[in-house]
């Protein structure tokens, strides 16, 4: 057994953390944040809520961990690790909301950045009836920012998203029902270009860039994760997004289709940033 103290054990990288559901085809969720913090040298710890039986076609089976071993994980993990930032995904039931906003008010003092997942790229619901209410009511004020695609939006607020011109006022309305700051990504609106709107502390950026002509698996987890990985390496929020959506879109012109589904998986390793 090596001592700590051995020279052969080198300093700790930042430690991030992932709450989420588990992808068998390795596109999405934990597989896809755990790939991610790695291509930004965080070390990733992970709280498993769901375990899918997917893969670049469907989604066949979804099984919701029980309470009691995710409370175990995630007392495991904070017990243990100095966890700097973590990101939230897939909670599949309103329960599991109600039982990581707890978590995270009794032990949490570090930037969580929320990803809504309501529904699988293959078009699976991930997510029963309650989820997006249960999310709104007891995670966005622990949240540092959430990233809500335009469909989960459109759940969250119950209204429908049609342009980029409503994104101002949707962004708005979600820090208006307890958000702190939204990352609204408008991949789903049609356009050879891809707007996002930043909204932090009143103040709004935007992102634009070409769209990539890919349907990607796990974008939303890894930019997420890319964006939590970044806040760990002590960058501020609208940087962390910035670089983040720029290593999502490098991820994309690298991705590759290892199933016969038409869904692609990003290149995340190949798209990794140099590390200084």
């Amino acid at each position: 057994m090596v001592d700590r103290q051995s020279p052969l054990v080198g300093k700790a990288p930042p430690i991030a953390m992932t709450i989420a559901g588990s992808d068998s085809g390795g596109g999405a969720g934990i597989q896809a944040d755990l790939q991610t913090f790695s291509a930004f040298g965080v070390h990733g710890a992970s709280v498993l809520t769901a375990v899918t039986a997917q893969n670049t076609r469907s989604v066949t089976a979804v099984l919701n961990l029980p309470a009691s071993l995710l409370r175990a994980q995630f007392a495991a993990v904070v017990s243990d690790f100095p966890i700097r930032a973590a990101k939230i995904g897939m909670l599949g039931n309103p329960a599991t909301v109600r039982l990581v906003a707890q978590l995270l008010h009794d032990s949490g003092h570090f930037p969580v950045v929320l990803d809504p997942v309501l529904v699988a790229t293959t078009g699976a619901s991930l997510g029963s009836n309650g989820v997006a209410s249960a999310i709104r009511r007891h995670l966005f004020a622990s949240a540092a920012l959430i990233t809500p695609n335009v469909p989960e939006a459109a759940q969250l607020l119950g209204s429908a998203i049609k342009t980029s011109n409503d994104f101002s006022t949707a962004a708005r309305a979600l820090v208006d029902a307890g958000a702190q700051a939204v990352l609204l990504k408008g991949a789903h609106i049609a356009g050879k270009h891809v707007r996002d709107l930043l909204l932090v502390d009143g103040h709004e950026t935007w992102f634009e860039h070409p769209r990539v002509a890919v349907e990607g698996h796990g974008t939303g987890c890894t930019l997420s994760a890319a964006i939590a990985a970044n806040l760990a390496n002590d960058v501020a929020l609208t940087d962390a997004v910035r670089i983040a959506i720029e290593y999502v879109q490098r991820a994309l012109v690298a991705s590759y289709r290892p199933g016969q589904g038409s869904v692609s998986v990003l290149g995340h390793r190949r798209a990794a940033p140099p590390l200084t």
